[in-house]
């Protein structure tokens, strides 16, 4: 939870009053949040605030994609797509530092360490909140660099079904279905999500030394998903209530087959598949407090289908890759002693699995935490927040890691001072891997590291806000420490020495059926540590009814420490960034109109010691118009139309350098959304 001090950049998140699927848009600079103290708050409360993007919001922009949402409304965040999942980067940090829950429980299922976010359907999202900095305290392991909790619509009393389509260059479709049915005390929200792309390139060549040749490789990768959630919840008494949940989701990929004449093709698609269940209970102490149960648990699994004969494979068979399971189970209690306080008190245990089948890897984990929190509030102008939290992992060891937070409040400014110490217990890959694998046309052979420690962070931050009902702004100032980092170094096959080659080849005979140029070895240490410091401006405001308007810029200087005493940048950083966002609304009886105008600009992205170089700076502005009619008697439609990439901006350079924008360049937008 705790995340110090960036504030909000989309903190006019939007509340609805009737079903958020009516898209009504009503602007409020003081939403309810529950990410930064684990419990209900207005923001300009909250001791720890929040970045905040609500659902009506994705849908007024016309975003359908998780990851394109997160990148053209928050500027900490930054995303590098591959067939192995998205690369997330927050502040500097990597995906591995940042912690993704949905409901308040961790996502699980990955490739390579990229979280897959196409598990979410965007159209059931009702916000999401971001934390910036460690939160380790509430959230436990992952949460060194930040956390996102991606909050879900639930099932309510009025029946609604809804739909939104959505169409884009190179075959970009998607179809979504919500249907929300009550029945006495018992309501089920029953969600379908459609997605598939074509892929595409920017460019039809690849380098080969200092040579361009034809390739069939795309810069975005072709893919088809289904994504279906099942929530019931029930309420037997005010003071009682109930949910289960299920969900599955299933990913292929559609890269070009392999030929012998053009190189960039495959042999296979990659396969992902997961499953999902949850179930939970919270029974309300009156006017005390709260106690809550919630389990929740996931199988995540990964295959290759084969487009071409390989090995023992024929065309269509699968192979699976990887699989893991996941289990939560987590108490939590919640008491208002006073009417000045809050004290939270949790236990949580989880159990985690990676198997490979094809590499007779089968390893778990498991962990055991307690922590505590409370919230104390004296003079009506100063707020006091403490907590700890103690974990134990399986053959790791133990860690404690405590938070602390002040606010002082005074008329329509708020300034906030806190610490945090985050954590990151090696992942079971990065400790117990001993295996070759391919990666597209590479092949790694990848040694973990049993000794690996923990990595510890210390995040400190101040902030100082203003907000009034039409304006608010903030800066925040933070840097985060962290120790014993865990990165690994890769060197290519032929550039080791006669007798280590020997070695492997004993180790790996499949090493004689593999280019050995294409071949590389990855190993994994602790840096000793790394340093990001940084600053973020958020500003906005509501000049007219209807119309909002926000500037968010962020300033991130990441370095790690090499084992020869140099620091170096992290890599994939990125200094400069800011979003930039305009919305409009205006209502004539039976008829609205919504027209929203995003933008995202940043500097380079760094990729030190890397020979293809850094990544250059991009700006991207897309346009989103959305027209209701409610003329219609028991539903209306609004249909959308708009521009992704108004200035048509691409990289066109060859396909194995490193990249930052991955867009076509300028694409056409229609939509149509129902409400029944």
């Amino acid at each position: 939870m705790f995340v110090g001090l960036l504030t909000f950049g989309h903190t006019y998140a939007t509340e609805v009053t009737e079903a958020e699927y009516s898209d009504t848009v009503s602007y409020t600079l003081n939403p309810v949040v529950v990410t930064g103290t684990g419990m209900k708050q207005r923001l300009k409360s909250t001791p720890v605030p929040v970045e905040v993007i609500n659902g009506s919001e994705l849908r007024a922009a016309s975003l359908n994609d998780l990851q394109e949402a997160l990148t053209m409304m928050i500027p900490s965040l930054s995303f590098s797509p591959s067939a192995m999942g998205s690369y997330l980067r927050m502040n500097g940090l990597t995906n591995r530092h940042v912690l993704i829950l949905v409901n308040g429980k961790k996502l699980t299922g990955d490739i390579s360490g990229n979280v897959d976010l196409g598990q979410i359907d965007v159209n059931l999202i009702e916000r999401v909140e971001v934390l910036n900095g460690a939160a380790s305290t509430l959230y436990g392991s992952d949460a060194v660099g930040g956390v996102i909790n991606i909050i879900m619509r639930e099932p309510d009393a009025k029946p609604q079904v809804s739909t939104n389509t959505s169409l884009r260059r190179n075959r970009q479709f998607d179809q979504s279905l919500a249907i929300n049915l009550p029945a006495g005390k018992i309501n089920s929200l029953t969600g379908f999500h459609y997605a598939h792309s074509d892929g595409w390139q920017n460019s039809q060549f690849t380098k080969d030394g200092n040579e361009l040749i034809p390739t069939l490789a795309q810069l975005s990768l072709g893919f088809t998903s289904q994504n279906l959630t099942q929530r019931f919840t029930y309420d037997p008494s005010s003071d009682l209530s109930l949910y289960a949940d299920m969900g599955y989701y299933h990913r292929i990929l559609d890269r070009p087959a392999e030929q012998s004449e053009i190189t960039g093709g495959a042999k296979y698609n990659t396969m992902s598949e997961s499953w999902s269940w949850g179930a939970g209970v919270k029974y309300r102490l009156s006017a005390l407090g709260s106690l809550s149960l919630d389990y929740s648990g996931r199988r995540f699994g990964q295959w290759y289908k084969y487009m071409l004969p390989s090995g023992t494979f024929n065309v269509g068979d699968y192979n699976k890759t990887k699989n893991q399971v996941f289990h939560d189970l987590e108490a939590k209690s919640i008491f208002n002693f006073s009417e000045s306080s809050n004290t939270i008190f949790g236990m949580a245990y989880r159990y985690e699995q990676l198997v490979r089948p094809d590499e007779d890897f089968d390893r778990s984990l498991n962990s055991f935490s307690l922590y505590g929190q409370h919230e104390q509030r004296l003079f009506d102008s100063l707020t006091l927040l403490a907590g700890a939290r103690f974990d134990t992992y399986q053959n790791i060891g133990s860690r404690f890691t405590p938070k602390a937070t002040i606010m002082y409040h005074i008329g329509d400014f708020n300034l906030r001072a806190s610490y945090a110490m985050g954590y990151r217990a090696p992942g079971l890959d990065e400790l117990y891997y001993h295996l070759m694998k391919p990666m597209g046309s590479r092949h790694i052979i990848t040694f973990g590291n049993p000794d690996l420690k923990s990595e510890t962070s210390n995040y400190f931050g101040i902030n100082a806000e203003y907000r009034t009902d039409r304006f608010s702004a903030s800066v925040t100032a933070y840097i985060n420490q962290v120790r014993n980092m865990i990165t690994s170094s890769s060197t290519k096959f032929t550039a080791l020495s006669e007798e280590e080659q020997n070695a492997l080849r004993e180790e790996f005979p499949e090493i004689a059926d593999v280019k050995l140029s294409t071949l590389s070895v990855k190993q994994y240490y602790n840096y000793s540590r790394a340093k990001v410091k940084g600053f973020e401006v958020n500003i906005m405001a509501m000049p007219l009814n209807g119309l909002t308007l926000s500037a968010n810029y962020t300033f991130a200087y990441g370095r790690g420490l090499e084992a020869d005493g140099s620091w170096s940048r992290l890599n994939r950083s990125v200094v400069h960034t800011a979003t930039l966002t305009a919305n409009y609304t205006r209502q004539w009886n039976w008829y609205r109109i919504n027209i929203n105008l995003n933008g995202r600009v940043q500097s380079k992205t760094y990729y030190p010691g890397d020979a293809d170089g850094n990544a250059p700076g991009y700006g991207i502005w897309n346009l989103i118009t959305r027209h209701t009619f409610s003329c219609f008697r028991g539903f209306t439609l609004t249909p959308g139309f708009g521009i992704d990439n108004i200035f048509n901006r691409r990289d066109m350079r060859p396909l194995n350098c490193n990249f930052a924008l991955y867009s076509p360049g300028r694409s056409y937008v229609i939509s149509l959304a129902v409400n029944i």
